[in-house]
């Protein structure tokens, strides 16, 4: 009787270590809900929101709209995850990155507007790249099927 008081006891202790483990893990998860839209909101809208084009008018016009200060639209999951693993993938790595692990250091041109100050940068770039999982500065077809299973960028 003994034991099995013991052993139900020693049981209870695992799962509810289990439970406080899968609590952090989805406490310290990146989503775009919980992470990335909050900065897409406060640092991208005046060139990549509601009112800036799809990606397939921009194509059509990319100077006149360059010269308008519009970009793509990126104000929802749907508009943002194009440029992270849809048709455009990589092309959010490529303008965000910080140039830390290119041969030539330069920062893609939109990794300015990450913030304000160099490490308000740099914090939003680590939550952009831990929400991707894959990072890559790779276009979509230079990418190998591993590259692209490893993009996560989960919504929720």
């Amino acid at each position: 009787m003994r034991k099995a008081i013991t052993l139900m006891f020693l049981g209870s202790f695992v799962l509810i270590g289990l439970a406080g483990n899968a609590a952090a893990d989805e406490k310290s998860q990146v989503t775009y809900e919980k992470n990335v839209k909050p900065i897409i909101a406060a640092r991208c809208p005046s060139c990549h929101g509601s009112d800036a084009p799809a990606i397939s008018e921009f194509k059509k016009d990319k100077e006149g709209f360059k010269k308008k200060m519009k970009g793509p639209r990126m104000d929802s999951y749907e508009t943002l995850i194009i440029f992270v693993r849809g048709d455009e993938s990589g092309a959010l790595m490529r303008r965000l990155d910080d140039g830390k692990k290119k041969a030539d250091g330069k920062p893609g041109n939109m990794y300015v507007w990450l913030g304000k100050t160099d490490s308000e940068r740099a914090e939003n770039l680590s939550l952009m790249k831990k929400w991707v999982g894959g990072w890559t500065l790779k276009r979509k077809e230079e990418m190998t099927e591993e590259e692209k299973k490893a993009i996560k960028a989960p919504e929720k």
